[in-house]
């Protein structure tokens, strides 16, 4: 019999085989391995890593199996900044996309969106890996999924607050108001 993990927060589910047979449960069993593989985004994954070189503005991903990197676009210019965006989805499958900076909403944006904003304004990352808030779900978002990030960081800042994180509640809000500056120059 398989029994397969249904955790995806720390990483990829693994098989586990265990030396137990029954007549007729073979199916059963496969079946049932089936089912968690659905139910926790599909055991075995293949996590794609780009490495980073000096004409990408980021590299990276996240614990769906997403993973890309960006770069400007030939045709990018200082009004219209434009980046491509290629990489592997959380299915495995794989991406290109064209991604028009003026164009992007932090009310209503991709995580690859955020990403390309995050490193074309250069945000400051407070010498860690991102800028972004940190939120419950963040990290299960895929290729396609959107959400209100200015919403996502005053949950973060509130957090922060609460927990008497005053330079880390500080950092968000600085942030939060590079995006939000930004986004107000855009309308």
């Amino acid at each position: 019999m398989r029994m397969h993990g249904i955790g995806r927060a720390y990483g990829p589910t693994g098989g586990y085989s265990a030396n137990t047979k029954k007549a007729g449960s073979d199916s059963y069993a496969k079946s049932a391995a089936k089912q968690t593989d659905r139910m926790a985004g599909g055991a075995n994954k293949v996590y794609q890593v780009y490495l980073q070189t000096d004409d990408m503005l980021y590299s990276g991903g996240n614990g769906t199996g997403l993973s890309f990197y960006i770069k400007y676009a030939e045709e990018s210019t200082e009004e219209d900044p434009v980046v491509v965006a290629k990489g592997v989805d959380e299915y495995g499958e794989e991406f290109e996309q064209t991604i028009h900076i003026n164009r992007i909403s932090p009310r209503s944006a991709t995580l690859v969106e955020m990403r390309a904003l995050e490193a074309h304004l250069n945000v400051d990352k407070n010498g860690g890996l991102s800028s972004l808030p940190l939120v419950e779900g963040l990290e299960q978002m895929g290729l396609n999924d959107r959400g209100d990030f200015l919403r996502m960081f005053e949950k973060t800042i509130g957090d922060m607050t609460l927990l008497r994180q005053k330079e880390a509640a500080a950092y968000y809000q600085y942030s939060m108001q590079t995006y939000w500056d930004w986004w107000d120059r855009q309308k």
